[in-house]
């Protein structure tokens, strides 16, 4: 079984910054793409930022220049550096993975989400 544990998450106030944290465990024989998405009340699922297994990020516009997705494959962990932090961001945050297996299936898994709450 694969597992996406998820923190860092949290409450603070509009212009402050907070670290998301997600480390995968299991039987995993490679991770390709991670990636934060969010979900605010009554809001859609959307994709925050996502980086290749080679370190090529990708950003949603709302978060360019805010927030820095990073990972470090040796620790099957990928981070989200949130700075500038506006209450539209707001939201719950998961964590996803696309992990191939020893059989080399492969799958998307998510995390169990973590709330970040920015107040202005």
């Amino acid at each position: 079984q694969v597992q996406l544990v998820e923190s860092g998450g949290g409450s603070v106030q509009a212009g402050g910054s907070l670290r998301l944290s997600c480390a995968a465990s299991g039987i995993i024989s490679s991770i390709n793409t991670m990636a934060w998405y969010r979900q605010a009340p009554g809001k859609e699922r959307e994709l925050v930022a996502d980086i290749t297994s080679g370190g090529r990020p990708n950003y949603a516009d709302s978060v360019k220049g805010r927030f820095t997705i990073a990972r470090d494959n040796a620790k099957k962990t990928v981070y989200l550096q949130m700075n500038s932090l506006k209450s539209e961001d707001t939201a719950v945050y998961y964590c996803n993975a696309n992990i191939r297996d020893p059989l080399l299936r492969e799958y998307d898994y998510w995390g169990q989400g973590t709330q970040v709450t920015v107040s202005s």
